[in-house]
């Protein structure tokens, strides 16, 4: 399962990152390592971006790069 099929209430632990460069260093600098718990908090009108809360702080991600997060539900 994918972060960006989880819905709002939801809690998880990431499995694994499939995205490279710029976009992926930026991601594990704020935290996005495997074993990593997750809420996710809400999901924007449109559905993008998905607002969640990772090492107690938020963040907004697009649903794009939400796709290449895999998790495991809680």
């Amino acid at each position: 399962m994918t972060l960006d099929q989880m819905k709002p209430g939801d809690e998880c632990r990431i499995v694994k990152i499939d995205i490279q460069g710029i976009t992926g260093q930026r991601m594990l600098d704020m935290g996005f390592i495997p074993g990593t718990a997750i809420n996710v908090i809400r999901n924007a009108p449109l559905m993008d971006p998905i607002d969640i809360k990772i090492k107690g702080y938020m963040v907004a991600l697009r649903r794009s790069e939400a796709r290449a997060v895999e998790v495991n539900p809680s």
